[in-house]
This record gives C-alpha cells, structure tokens and sequence, in this order.
C-alpha cells in the first residue's frame, strides 16, 4: 500500500434523518362522517451506521467524503399506516476503528468485529398519530406528534490496527528489515531515519501453518510524547497490540538507556502500554561475535525474554517467532483466566441443590 493511501484520521460530518410527522387523520366512510382517529405514526429518520469490514485497511475510502447525510423519515398516513423509514447509511470501515466527538474529544463507539453494526448518529424518532391520543374524554384529537429532528453534529474516525506483535524502536533499528524478512509486507527500507513514514501489517507465518500479525509503526525518538519527530500521531497503533517487540540495534551507544527512553515515552503517551507483554531483540547483531555479544546480553535486564537478531543475515528469526508465539500463548491465557466466569453452567448446577434442601426442609 502507498504511503500516501494510509489514511487514519477523517473529520466527518454526521446528519441523520428528521423522523416524519405522525397523522391527524379521521376515519370517514360512507354513512360514517364522523369517524374516529386513524392517523398513523411516522417513520424514524435514517441512522448513521458504522460496519466492520476486515477487508479494509485504511480510512482512505472517507477522506473526501466529508458529509454523510441521511434521509428523513415518511410522515404517517390514514387507516393507521405508518410513514416509511428513512433509509440508513451504512458506513464500511477497518476492524479498529474509534469514533469520537470532534468538539469534545469524548468516545462514542469502536468498530473491532467483522461485521459488526453499531449506530454513530441516531436517526429522529418519527411522531405519534392521533390514534395514540384517544381516550374517554378525548375522542377525537385534532392534533399528532411531529418527527423529532435529526442530529447534525461533527465526528472524528481514528484506526486503531489491531495486530498481535507491535514493533516499537528508534528509527532506523530495522523494524521494516525484519517484517520484511518474516512476512510479504513490503515496507520502505532505506540507511535513514525516518523510512517508515506510516505503519506497516504484516502475517507472520508459524509452524504447523499457524501466523500472527505483526504491526510496524514509525520510529520513535525522544521527546515524542511532546511532539517531536513524527510526535504521537503513529503511537495509538500500538495500543491494540498483544505484546510490544521492543527493538535497538547494538551498535547502539546505550542498550539500556535507549531502552529506558522507549519506556518513557510510551508511559508518557499512555502509561497503559507499560502493563503490556514485553520482549527485547537486539539488531543487526551479525556484527557482532560471541565475544561481544556476551558483554552486551550481561548488561541487559535479566526479566526481559531478550534475542539477539540479525534480518539480512536470518540470525535467530526463527527463535524469535517461537519467543513471540510462547509470549502470545500466555497473554491469551491469562485473558481467558481474566475473563467473568461462565454463569448459565454454574447456575443450573445450583438450582438443582437448592430445591433438594427445600424439599428436605418441607419433610
């Protein structure tokens, strides 16, 4: 995918439709002049409606789609015929993605299911006809409800990629060297920082015909919490992620201090991601020898799962996807032992034991 078609941020503006009017109609047949009330409801205004699309990858398909207006709804009829609703509009966009309120910031819905429906901006309720009103001493009201108004307001659609490995490091540690290498992304490679100018999905394949998706965001660097570099906009990607794939290449002046920073400004950004699964791989270690490469891992932290890696020479991949599908295993577990227990079981195993007591209690 170009860079320039990886779209995550679209301002949209959201107007459904005005509910139609209910009938102040009365029943009038031959013989019958006066009759009673028949007027029918009216139909609700159309909805705004997002659905999860696993085939999209982007926001692209919105950029230039910046009014959605959905259609009002019929007004009611006689005979008690209720008015047609408006028709809705319905929405495709990626698994991960957030819709917020443009003017305050808060979060209205996110899309994380394939297929799954969810209403952004409600359409109008359509009003009631004169036949709600009857009653003994009102036997022919001459008034009904009009459609309660549509809702124009401007929303903010955010994505989220969900993947299982996200890869965090300083630009230029071969983050898109190695998804290159263990997937058929085909990210930017270049000797600067910077290459990675939008993230990057790639299916890694395991053994026994297995995968996992690995996500390949821009580099951070320091200081990016408070906007430097390319600043935050990247960094809620990783926030859907399983585990974080913390990445430094050793030639670097500082393992542990580059390492320290990393951590800082994901904290910084949002400290949540700090309660994530977290793995180390040191880069480009092919220039490295035994040697040096024992002085290097005694330095490291010895509760950080740590691989020494090498793309270009395929050093220890392989290791590296068993130590990331070890580490996916266990976060799944431990969401699944996380998980509210299942009741409908436990409950009719219960009920069963209660009535024996109360039997045994009436004898």
């Amino acid at each position: 995918m170009a860079s320039n078609n990886f779209i995550d941020y679209v301002k949209i503006n959201c107007r459904s439709g005005k509910g139609g009017a209910g009938s102040h109609h009365f029943f009038r047949a031959k013989g019958l002049p006066n009759g009673g009330p028949d007027g029918g409801d009216g139909g609700r205004g159309g909805h705004i409606i997002l659905e999860g699309s696993s085939q999209l990858w982007t926001l692209l398909h919105l950029q230039y789609r910046k009014h959605l207006i959905a259609k009002a709804g019929e007004g009611g009829g006689e005979n008690l015929r209720s008015g047609a609703q408006g028709e809705d509009i319905i929405i495709q966009v990626p698994l991960g993605t957030v819709a917020r309120d443009a003017e305050t910031g808060e979060k209205k819905l996110e899309i994380t299911e394939e297929g799954q429906r969810l209403i952004l901006t409600p359409g109008g309720r359509g009003g009631w006809g004169n036949d709600h009103f009857k009653s003994a001493t009102n036997q022919a009201p001459a008034y009904a409800q009009p459609g309660e108004p549509g809702i124009d307001e401007w929303v903010i659609l955010e994505l989220k990629l969900l993947a299982d490995v996200g890869l965090v490091g300083f630009p230029n540690a071969g983050k898109s060297t190695l998804l290159s290498v263990v997937s058929a992304a085909k990210p930017k490679i270049a000797d600067y920082a910077f290459t990675t100018l939008t993230p990057n999905l790639g299916v890694v394949a395991y053994r026994d015909y297995k995968s996992f998706v690995m996500a390949d965001i821009p580099g951070i660097i320091e200081g990016a919490a408070e906007g430097k570099g390319l600043g935050t906009r990247f960094l809620r990607h990783i926030e859907r992620n399983s585990i974080l794939l913390f990445m430094i290449s050793c030639d670097s002046p500082d393992i542990n201090a580059e390492y320290e920073v990393l951590l800082s400004e994901l904290e910084q950004f949002n400290p949540e991601l700090l309660e994530k699964q977290r793995l180390l791989a040191i880069t480009k270690s092919d220039m490295l020898d035994e040697e040096l490469e024992a002085e290097i891992r005694a330095t490291l932290p010895t509760d950080l799962p740590t691989v020494f890696i090498s793309s270009l020479a395929n050093k220890n991949i392989q290791p590296l996807k068993d130590l990331i599908w070890e580490a996916l295993q266990q976060n799944r577990a431990a969401t699944a032992a996380a998980a509210p227990p299942r009741q409908s079981q436990e409950e009719d195993a219960e009920e069963p034991e209660a009535d024996q007591q109360t039997e045994q209690e009436q004898e």
